[in-house]
């Protein structure tokens, strides 16, 4: 069962959680919180900050725990072993754990968002990631029904009785990506008690393991606090608004962080265009950020779209000594099929007419970018407030807002670079040269007609 907030305390005392001068309560905008309980401070340089917070290693939830406790529990190593150790997060609680979890467990990922709620998203960048993991986490489910339906025990208690459902999965996917922290030495893990630290661009506390694998939450050096004040930590002070709602379900408002990820397909007339899919191994993406006032954008998949076998491209399928087939990717006679993820650089490096493969590239970048910004212009969807949760929209709005700036800064970039591109010595003959063929082909069309006709 969840834990009620206010048995917190007495909870954290018969588990030997320690809550050194701060304390659990509600905040005013972000539910509840930890604040201080008197003034602190830690001096620029401390080796030793204060610690705020300790928890036991044995209350700390990750693939380790996960491990220890299969051993234990004959019913849980089955079903792990049916599923083959691979579900999203590994992770199950034990009973002394699940007792940390609050009672309060409302998340709004968007992978939970309502069917009313869910087109915020259209047009952002968030559109695709979201299907993506809802198929993804059907897949599992479905996975885990098959797996586990053939062992009696756990037939009877999630499928026979119709006590879990995919929506359930959903909601506990959430749970965990929204309370994950990466521990220095236990890697991903679950930690009651600080994960109820909220993030701030500008943090006061951060957590760490001692000696004896214990997360402890500790006073950041040159951090001051006054007491009543709130103890926060950061989730990370380079994601993305999209990242943010993404896996936590709020947007800061004070980051600074400006960037986006979107899908980037290959030319639909390539006939290279499934090969090139199967090389680069990963869904083709284009970044984008907006760097020191500046846009940056990057895509090694860009270069790979834009390249033929007239720049010498080749893929070829090679057979090895034990008969299997491999498809491998040379650029200019030479096997690159180990350099795919650093296709931008490689090509651009050897490439005969380097300023003429980035007109190409930035051009295709650009109407990319183009196609995206029309319909997060276009698909702004009707909402009513009946139906659809205020957080859910103020964040889906602010996404949207954050995106559109983002997405005409960088296609006015993107205009500016073509226009320098288009001025470049090799630029012009390379284009001249074009221009002089067509023209040659022109003439000598009109010439057969002429022929023809006569």
């Amino acid at each position: 069962m969840a834990l009620p907030i206010q048995d917190l305390p007495a909870w954290a005392r018969l588990n030997d959680v320690s809550f050194d001068n701060v304390e659990v309560t509600t905040t005013v905008d972000k539910g509840y919180g930890v604040v201080s309980q008197k003034d602190l401070a830690a001096p620029e340089g401390t080796v030793e900050t204060p610690q705020l917070l300790a928890v036991p290693h044995d209350l700390i939830l990750n693939s380790l725990a996960v491990e220890e406790h299969a051993k234990e529990d004959k019913e849980f190593k089955q079903l792990l072993e049916a599923v083959g150790h691979h579900t999203a997060d590994n992770n199950v609680a034990t009973p002394r754990q699940r007792s940390a979890l609050p009672a309060c467990s409302t998340v709004l990922l968007p992978t939970v968002w309502t069917e009313d709620e869910r087109p915020l998203l259209k047009g952002t960048s968030l559109e695709v990631a979201v299907g993506a993991k809802l198929r993804a986490l059907d897949n599992e489910f479905e996975m885990i029904r098959e797996a586990s339906s053939d062992i009696p025990y756990w037939n009877g208690l999630l499928w026979h009785s119709g006590a879990v459902s995919l929506k359930d999965w959903v909601h506990l996917d959430a749970l965990y990506r929204s309370r994950c922290l990466e521990l220095p030495k236990s890697g991903e893990s679950m930690v009651p008690c600080i994960d109820m630290i909220n993030h701030s661009s500008d943090p006061s506390a951060y957590y760490d393991q001692n000696s004896d694998y214990e997360a402890v939450l500790l006073l950041r050096p040159g951090a001051s606090m006054s007491k009543g004040q709130e103890v926060t930590i950061s989730y990370g002070d380079t994601k993305s608004a999209a990242e943010m709602l993404f896996s936590y379900g709020f947007i800061d408002p004070e980051s600074t962080s400006e960037s986006l990820v979107l899908p980037l397909a290959p030319f639909p007339d390539d006939p290279l265009a499934k090969a090139k899919l199967v090389a680069f191994g990963k869904a083709p993406k284009v970044h984008v950020a907006r760097e020191s006032g500046s846009i940056r954008w990057d895509s090694n998949f860009a270069y790979l779209k834009c390249v033929n076998e007239e720049d010498g491209l080749d893929f070829r399928i090679l057979q090895d000594n034990e008969g299997n087939q491999q498809l491998r990717v040379f650029w200019q006679d030479e096997d690159v099929t180990d350099q795919i993820s650093e296709f931008q650089k490689l090509v651009a490096q050897t490439h005969p007419l380097p300023e003429v493969l980035r007109l190409r590239v930035a051009v295709s970048v650009q109407e990319n970018l183009e196609i995206h910004l029309e319909q997060l212009k276009s698909e702004l969807p009707r909402h009513d407030s009946s139906t659809v949760r205020e957080e859910c929209l103020k964040h889906g709005l602010l996404l949207r807002q954050i995106e559109t700036s983002l997405l005409e800064d960088a296609i006015q970039a993107l205009e500016q670079e073509k226009n320098s591109l288009l001025e470049a010595e090799n630029v012009v003959a390379y284009l001249g040269s074009m221009e002089t063929s067509n023209s040659d082909l022109v003439g000598e069309e009109a010439s057969n007609e002429a022929d023809d006709f006569s």
